[in-house]
């Protein structure tokens, strides 16, 4: 696995941040990194881990601040820069999941997934899944979860995607608020990097736009796509 390791500069870069907002974070002493002969070094699955929790539990104005941030370094923001048409179709969508239980949302959506032909191991998918599930829930107040794998490795799938299901009924998903979830993102990304944009975009959309409504009332995978298209563009407006 490249890059088992960032030092100062590299650890900002692949975050989307600046080399002062890493170094306020370490005098806090709220991102994992240890001290090796004077010189700062993160371990890449433990800054993965962080940045994907950082994101999924952000504040309005904190998240707002990093999607923006991650919007100019991964895109050119002088150009059409939309990511859900690339990462999804209305045929990755599954408007009437009947899942009953976490465990088993786990494994209809890495299912799910599995249809796309771009995984190459549908067990190890369920795998990573379920130890991400344990590290800390991917469920947010709203009753929508962003599921991911613990790891980013490009092997895993063939290109980066997003799948999405829709419960017949709500379930318990271990939601911050208690509220039950339904709305069910699998963000499969080659890349770190890619993967914490798109987890900040998704965000920004379920919380700065009308989406989680319009996939609720939309009868298919047709009209839940283009309501994901539409709130993208409504986020970028807002760029």
């Amino acid at each position: 696995m490249p890059h088992k390791t960032f030092n100062l500069d590299e650890v900002a870069h692949y975050l989307h941040l600046t080399v002062a907002e890493v170094q306020k974070y370490v005098r806090e002493r709220v991102i994992p990194h240890e001290e090796r002969g004077g010189r700062l070094s993160f371990m890449r699955s433990e800054i993965d881990s962080w940045a994907s929790r950082r994101i999924l539990g952000a504040t309005e104005k904190r998240l707002s601040n990093y999607h923006r941030q991650s919007s100019e370094r991964m895109l050119d923001l002088s150009k059409e820069h939309a990511i859900m048409p690339d990462l999804l179709r209305s045929e990755f969508i599954a408007p009437a999941l009947t899942s009953r239980t976490k465990a088993s949302v786990i494994r209809d959506m890495a299912a799910l997934a599995d249809r796309t032909e771009l995984i190459s191991d549908a067990a190890d998918l369920v795998r990573s899944l379920e130890e991400r599930e344990r590290l800390c829930t991917t469920a947010l107040p709203g009753g929508v979860a962003l599921l991911h794998p613990l790891t980013h490795d490009a092997y895993r799938f063939s290109e980066s995607f997003l799948v999405l299901g829709r419960a017949v009924q709500a379930l318990p998903f271990g939601s911050p608020d208690g509220s039950t979830t339904d709305l069910f993102f699998l963000v499969c990304c080659q890349n770190d990097r890619l993967h914490l944009h798109v987890l900040a975009r998704i965000c920004m959309m379920c919380h700065h736009t009308d989406l989680l409504l319009k996939l609720r009332e939309t009868a298919d995978g047709l009209g839940m796509f283009a309501a994901l298209v539409a709130a993208e563009q409504e986020v970028i407006r807002q760029l």
